[in-house]
């Protein structure tokens, strides 16, 4: 209640004034300084008035390769030319529209791919008070395998369920199609379903997370605009699976299109009796509803999330228990991302192996994949897990931008750091090496990789929902630091590792593209990111150190060059061996 009456105010004014603080302190029988203590922690609230025009430049990944730093700066000089203190810029986090940089917000109001002209005209509407026109995304359904229902929702599966009543066969069919969570973590979803429906207990919660805030990654929003009453549909089978009495999508605030979309769609599947009061005339109550998020990177974390549900500061929880034994309120939850449940639809209708099968090179299933970068048509694309990295780059995203040669990809956005084109076989773990190469070989040719989290995995990375590409253009130890600033800005400050060492690793990596950093402290690297990897209480702390742990592991020779004024030559960096052998 805290969280949405907030959110209610900054609609209305712009801000959080206090005098609207104290009122509804008075109103809820809520503390001041508890209001105070939300309010302070999440980016969407404002303490203080705004600036006449509030520009935010997305400054990560994609936006950061196609000239984010340079149109920040412009775009300063252009606020001061037309209206002085009145109009405030600067960067902010990926604002999820990677497909289309550079993305900016003028008061609150996210834009994409348009030039800097446009973006004037629009400063100079804000500043007279004239209103901002929208930009709408393609709401047309996609030809998409996903879509069993082909853009005219009949809610099929939803309907065989209340004739049947058989939860079994539903979570069997999710066994069968080993669908896994598809926000990176891949935990398979029968599993979880079924320990929410085993858990004791009369009173449990189904939550969609839409909170997709990590850089390069874009495809849920997708998902919700053009085809919404699939995730609506997951929510609420996994809701009658699983016993629970309510569901709810939690997005991002940044989202506006999509959550408009999503709740017209619930407000028609609610007149057509799919959820709601009494289903389908089941006599089962399951209501869905939307819950706008505050903002911030952490709240992609599944208990930060909850703990904004529940009107704190969105800070992760210690992990156990977890949420399929006590989630929201203190009860089991089941917590699934948009994809995950855009696809159970499908596999409830034609059974598992309609899913499973569908990959190739041995893999199972399907995907979708938001690749952004150095590519000439960036998007979102269905596609096969199995599909290889020259597939998926020089067919389904029809090759690199500019005629440039590949130098690196992201397979996970930031969080799985840096791949390299060619990967030599001492940087790969020897169990991959001897059971996927052949005797001989020095290199593994990273477009012949099959995308799948085993083959990802076994070689000591990650597959997650976004995959960037770089070109021969791009800067990896810059890059690296600007994603690590990501993890710095992003960090919610709870545990001291994740803190100190993410501002840490930004000092580091700033220090080594300036040549203050020598060479003999590369060591230092490796600890620190040991120590964040085990001793950081969720996700963000252990990743924020892999993209410039990857960049030495991988990038010796990008290395070299910021180190060989420092260094005599028989020190150069070839493998990781050189940097534990480095004398301190």
């Amino acid at each position: 209640m805290i969280v949405q009456e907030l959110t209610l105010i900054q609609e209305r004014h712009g801000w959080l004034p206090e005098g609207e603080l104290r009122a509804l302190s008075r109103r809820l029988s809520v503390p001041l300084h508890r209001l105070h203590e939300v309010a302070s922690f999440y980016p969407l609230y404002r303490l203080k008035p705004p600036p006449a025009v509030h520009v935010q430049v997305c400054r990560d990944m994609a936006c950061h390769l196609h000239g984010a730093v340079r149109m920040t700066r412009d775009l300063e000089a252009t606020g001061m030319e037309l209206g002085g203190g009145q109009v405030h810029v600067e960067g902010v986090s990926c604002l999820g529209q990677c497909d289309r940089p550079i993305a900016i917000s003028i008061n609150d109001h996210v834009y994409r791919g348009l030039s800097e002209d446009e973006i004037r005209t629009r400063i100079r509407m804000a500043l007279a008070r004239e209103p901002l026109p929208h930009q709408h995304g393609d709401r047309t359904p996609a030809n998409w395998k996903i879509d069993v229902y082909q853009g005219r929702p009949t809610y099929d599966a939803v309907r065989q369920f209340i004739e049947t009543r058989d939860g079994d066969r539903i979570l069997k069919a999710l066994e069968v199609a080993n669908l896994r969570g598809m926000g990176g973590a891949g935990f398979p979803t029968f599993k979880k379903w079924g320990a929410v429906r085993g858990a004791p207990g009369d009173v449990k919660y189904v939550v969609c997370n839409a909170d997709e805030s990590e850089p390069g990654t874009f495809k849920d929003r997708e998902l919700m605009r053009r085809a919404p009453w699939l995730v609506i549909e997951g929510v609420i089978l996994a809701g009658l699976v699983t016993g629970a009495k309510q569901g709810t999508i939690y997005i991002r605030h940044e989202y506006h299109e999509e959550t408009h979309v999503l709740r017209d769609a619930i407000a028609q599947a609610e007149a057509s009796g799919i959820c709601g009061d009494n289903v389908l005339g089941s006599g089962i109550s399951f209501p869905v509803d939307v819950f706008v998020s505050p903002g911030g990177y952490i709240q992609g974390e599944e208990s930060a999330l909850l703990e904004a549900m529940e009107d704190r500061r969105g800070e992760p929880r210690n992990k156990p228990p977890f949420p399929v034994f006590v989630g929201l309120f203190g009860k089991p939850t089941v917590i699934n991302n948009v994809e995950t449940l855009a696809w159970v639809p499908g596999i409830v209708k034609h059974g598992g192996e309609w899913y499973r099968d569908a990959g190739i090179n041995g893999a199972n299933g399907m995907r979708f994949v938001s690749i952004s970068g150095d590519v000439a048509k960036p998007g979102v694309y269905e596609v096969p897990f199995g599909q290889t990295v020259r597939d998926l780059i020089f067919n389904t995203a029809g090759g690199m931008r500019g005629r440039q040669r590949l130098k690196a990809i992201a397979p996970s956005g930031p969080s799985g750091g840096f791949l390299p084109a060619k990967i030599k076989v001492e940087n790969l773990p020897p169990k991959f090496v001897q059971e996927k190469m052949k005797p001989g070989d020095k290199t593994l040719d990273i477009l012949d990789v099959p995308l799948d989290l085993n083959t990802l995995g076994a070689m000591g990375s990650m597959l997650g929902a976004a995959f960037v590409v770089y070109g021969d253009q791009a800067d990896i130890v810059e890059n690296a630091l600007n994603c690590t600033e990501f993890y710095r800005n992003e960090s919610c400050g709870k545990c001291v590792p994740c803190r100190m060492g993410s501002q840490k690793l930004v000092e580091i990596i700033g220090d080594m593209l300036a040549k203050r950093f020598p060479r003999t402290s590369l060591p230092m690297v490796n600890e620190l990111s040991d120590t964040m990897t085990i001793t950081s209480i969720c996700g963000l702390g252990m990743v924020a150190s892999n993209p410039i742990a990857t960049v030495i592991k991988h990038f010796p020779d990008e290395l070299n060059q910021l180190f060989e004024t420092r260094a005599p030559r028989r020190t150069q960096i070839k493998t990781m061996a050189d940097i534990e052998d480095i004398d301190q």
